[in-house]
Formats: structure tokens, sequence, C-alpha cells
């Protein structure tokens, strides 16, 4: 069966190590050195070669499209940060070409620059032939419901390629807020992966609906990971304390918005309970499989997928038809 993976993680050391210290220090990053930063799988994440394909063979994985994971050109402001992304994309489009029938991508963009941003995705889209975009939770403290990002928003609908909302490290006032004066690392453990950068994906898509901004963007389509990020279970529960107050500004609800304009990912959650929820909610159309390689194994996400308790057309539907349909893969 074609296997089709959407989160899958690849970073450049040699453009990585060009970002200044302080900015990667500001945004949260945990030290060299650190408990949590020796967990980085940093020999996978920079194989764009003979390992990573064995890794997906094994596991039968067909395609993964990849997207830059750490520091990278949406901490760096002005014409430095928009040569860094292009340098980021064309790296990456150089190990497409070595294996096109084995990896897509996502464009990386120089956030802080959002015209410049809009304009690196076109380029990514139809000169190198990208498949969408992937953006790291807030940028300067702001989520994409700014005005300042319409840009972006707007070119990816013109486009016709989804926008991937992955999480990333919440900013300091709030690591400060709720997961300060824990024993480390356990507190910035729990700030990302262990609890809080699902709540604030959530949050973010939850935003763009509330602000308006995909009333604005109808057509823009977008992508969470991680089951959903914690939508599936609590879309009822925001629709009956939202919902009304919602339709006063908009011609949908606020459930018929995500459900309409949302896709969601099996990344890293590999248990029936968080399936069942997504499978109840978004349908079997709207999940897509994903590993989130190499922070998941593919071999973990690859007998969760064979197990699935699901018909054989919908399997086929998570495991590579939405994929396609959605990204446009050649097939």
């Amino acid at each position: 069966m074609r296997i089709v993976a959407l989160e899958e993680h690849f970073t450049v050391p040699a453009l990585a190590g060009r970002i200044d210290l302080d900015a990667i220090t500001r945004r949260g990053f945990p030290p060299p050195g650190t408990v949590w930063s020796l967990t980085i799988k940093q020999p996978q994440l920079q194989d764009l070669g003979p390992a990573r394909m064995a890794d997906m063979d094994a596991a039968g994985i067909t395609v993964q499209v990849l997207s830059l994971s750490g520091a990278g050109a949406d901490l760096v402001p002005g014409p430095k940060g928009v040569s860094l992304a292009r340098e980021f994309n064309d790296t990456l489009k150089g190990a497409i070409d070595e294996n096109p029938q084995r990896m897509a991508g996502f464009a990386h963009l120089p956030m802080l620059s959002p015209e410049a941003a809009a304009d690196e995705l076109e380029r990514c889209v139809t000169q190198l032939g990208f498949n969408g975009a992937l953006i790291n939770g807030l940028t300067d403290g702001r989520f994409l419901d700014d005005l300042r990002f319409d840009p972006i928003l707007a070119r990816a609908e013109h486009l016709d390629v989804p926008i991937y909302l992955h999480p990333w490290i919440p900013p300091a006032s709030v690591r400060e807020a709720y997961y300060a004066g824990l024993p480390e690392p356990l507190g910035f453990m729990l700030s990302v992966a262990g609890w809080g950068w699902h709540m604030e994906t959530a949050i973010h898509v939850l935003r763009l609906v509330l602000s308006g901004t995909l009333e604005r963007h109808p057509r823009l389509k977008l992508i969470v990971g991680h089951m959903g990020e914690s939508l599936p279970f609590m879309l009822a529960r925001s629709e009956a304390i939202l919902g009304r107050e919602f339709r006063k500004i908009s011609q949908r609800s606020l459930a018929e918005t995500i459900l309409q304009q949302v896709w969601i990912t099996t990344s890293g959650f590999f248990t029936l309970p968080p399936l069942m929820a997504a499978l109840a909610t978004f349908g079997a159309d709207r999940i897509l499989f994903s590993v989130d390689y190499p922070f998941s194994a593919n071999a973990a996400g690859r007998r969760f997928l064979d197990d699935l308790p699901v018909s054989p057309e919908d399997k086929a539907k998570i495991a590579h038809g939405n994929a396609d349909r959605l990204l446009k893969l050649p097939v």
C-alpha cells in the first residue's frame, strides 16, 4: 500500500549555525548540552540520503513530505532572513531531486518579513514544486490572525496549497506563567510535547476562526498534526460555549468552519482513544497519516496504521489518498 507521511523533519546544521544565538535563546530553545537538547535526533534530522531512505523502506513509507525542524529563518529579520529561507528551501529541493519519488517538501518561510514570505511561498510552489508551507507556532509573539500575516494566507489561498500549523516553543511569558517552578527538564517538556504546544496550536486554529480570518480566506486550507491538537475532543464544547456569539459575525458555525478548512494528521499519536475522537468529529476524509520522524519512529507509525480499526477504503484514504488529493502529489 502506498503510504504518505507529511510531518517529517530535517535540518541543515551549516545554515542553522548562522542564526544569532541570542535570537535562538530568546525563542526558548534549550541551551546545548541540556537533557532536553540531547534528545534532539540530530543525525536522523541531518540525513537526507541513504539512511533516511533505508528507515522509510524498513517501515514501508512511500513518501515523506519534509519540513524544517529547529532554528530557522523565521527567527531572522530583514533581508538576511529572506536569503536564509531561500537557502533552506533550495537545499531541500536538491534532496528531493535526488529522490523525487520518495520526497516532497513544505516551504520554510521568513515569517518576520510577511510580504517576502508570501513571495517565497510562491517561488517554492511554482518553481521548486513544493506542496505548501509549514509554520512553527507564533511569530514574534503573534498568531497568524494578526493582519500583518495576511499576505501569506492570501498567497496560500491563491496558490491553493495548505499551511501546516506546527507547534513550537511557547513565548517566554507563557512559559513563566504556566511552566516555571517545576523540576527541569520536566517543566520545559510539559510546555512543549508533553502538553503545552498541543493546546497552543488548538488555540491558534480557534483564533483564526473567531477573528474572522478564515471567513476572509474561505478557501485557505490548514493542516494540524498530533491527531488534531485536541480539537476533536474539544470541538463540541467550543461550539457550545462560543457558537452563539460567533454566528453573529460569521455565515458558518465554528465547527463548520473548522471541519471545512482544517485537516489533521496522526503524527506522534499512535493509540486508539484520540483516533476514535478524530474519526467521530473529522471523519476519515480529513485524517492523514504522519509519523513525526525522527521524533517518532517510522516503524511505530506503520504498526499503528496497519492496526487501524477502519475499512480498507478508509485506511487507504488515511494512508495516502487524502494527502495525494490535498497536496496534489504525483502518483
